[in-house]
């Protein structure tokens, strides 16, 4: 399987995003892993990626960023973790109709 990376993202980073935290709340270093292991190893992704799409989503109200309560009593930084806001939840159904949508008509046309 090819990587999947860069260009071929754009425009579907959010989605998946968003499709990640569906399954619960999560830090920015776990909602990569969880892409990444979603994707069976063809999707590449950076944080440099990632975070910008996180303060996106949070700014539209799609996710909610809260910082880690307790972290002195673990090592490393103090970690965002992102969870689904109910307008995210709605979004998130909104965007894989258009999916569907998308895919029927491209794969018609592909197919062909």
């Amino acid at each position: 399987m090819n990587n999947i990376c860069g260009d071929e993202l754009r425009g579907h980073l959010e989605t998946m995003v968003l499709s990640v935290l569906e399954r619960g709340e999560a830090h920015g270093y776990e909602i990569l892993q969880r892409l990444e292991s979603a994707g069976c190893g063809a999707l590449k992704l950076k944080e440099g990626t990632l975070y910008p799409a996180l303060y996106r989503l949070e700014e539209a109200g799609l996710v909610k960023g809260v910082w880690e309560s307790g972290a002195e009593s673990r090592r490393g930084p103090r970690r965002r973790n992102y969870r689904l806001t109910a307008a995210g939840k709605r979004e998130l159904a909104r965007r894989r109709e258009s999916w569907r949508n998308f895919v029927a008509v491209i794969g018609r046309i592909v197919e062909a």
